[in-house]
């Protein structure tokens, strides 16, 4: 039951609270103080507000926000971090400068590093080509596998990462060229599908027959010098093993009788003038882990790559 007060106001007799002056059907809302706890932290956030706006950058203005009387910033603490990672990091990187690429192998503080920067450098410059799994496409080879055209060992790989391959205006490039037999008219359509057939029979693509016969022949008398008698290719001209189940260029008949008319000749950039050596070192580290990499003691007697 309301009442009023003297002020004119109504209350509750019940519960001694005045109403806040509504009426719908006959129900009043009673106008019940804050709990004191909850108007004193209120207060309060108003207060920590206050101290904010004035002790940090708060409010926003045309080319900057207010600095704050601490002179603190996010970006001052960014810079701050990544000072810290730098000198932590600096001296990793300088005991990987120092390391001959080969020794990195058997330094176990050192390797794992190596192959965490170039993890990252990896993601940044090769990935465009090699894909975010080092598995390669069409053209563009797999760094999983292990099968090189010019050497596994982690040395030969930072020769090919600093003088890239088919690199104009690196006197050093890894350089292959295989002739257009097709389209300079070095053998003729027939010849080309024997040697096709041969090639193909070679890793169980195809099975043997008179044209691969005839094809045995034409390779011998074109093709052995660079991909070698038995056809497993030479890494010191770049010619790929063509036994196994690996191809750049596609596998299929038209695919290869393709690549022996009018053979593609991919280009990889010579990192050496576009990245520092220690990066290409890690690079180096990191493609060598993929899975593929060759230890440089057993290649160490080859013939220059």
């Amino acid at each position: 039951m309301a009442n009023k007060r003297p002020n004119g106001k109504r209350w509750d007799e019940a519960t001694q609270t005045e109403t806040v002056g509504h009426e719908w059907d006959g129900i009043e809302e009673l106008d019940t103080p804050m709990p004191r706890w909850w108007l004193y932290t209120f207060y309060a956030t108003i207060v920590f507000a206050l101290g904010y706006c004035i002790a940090y950058p708060a409010w926003p203005l045309v080319t900057q926000a207010t600095e704050g009387v601490l002179g603190w910033s996010s970006r001052g603490e960014l810079a701050k971090d990544l000072k810290a990672q730098e000198a932590e990091r600096s001296e990793v990187l300088q005991a990987i400068a120092i390391t001959p690429v080969e020794k990195l192998v058997g330094q176990p503080d050192l390797m794992p590093a190596a192959i965490a920067g170039g993890a990252a450098a990896f993601k940044v410059n090769c990935v465009q080509c090699h894909g975010a799994g080092a598995a390669g496409s069409k053209g563009y080879p797999n760094l999983n596998d292990d099968e090189w055209l010019w050497g596994g060992d982690i040395r030969a790989i930072e020769a090919t990462l600093i003088h890239g391959i088919r690199q104009h205006g690196s006197a050093e490039t890894r350089t292959s060229l295989m002739p257009a037999f097709g389209k300079d008219g070095l053998l003729p359509p027939e010849q080309i599908e024997d040697v096709a057939s041969y090639v193909l029979s070679l890793s169980g693509k195809e099975k043997p027959s008179a044209a691969a016969q005839r094809g045995a022949q034409v390779f011998a008398d074109n093709c052995a010098v660079c991909h070698g008698a038995d056809a497993k290719g030479q890494r010191q001209f770049g010619a790929p093993n063509l036994r196994d189940a690996i191809w750049l260029y596609g596998s299929s008949r038209e695919e290869v009788v393709q690549q022996i008319s009018a053979p593609r000749h991919g280009v990889m950039p010579a990192w050496g003038g576009r990245l520092d050596p220690v990066t290409i070192k890690m690079l180096a580290a990191y493609v060598h882990s993929l899975g593929g990499g060759e230890d440089f003691a057993e290649v160490a007697e080859q013939p220059a790559q």
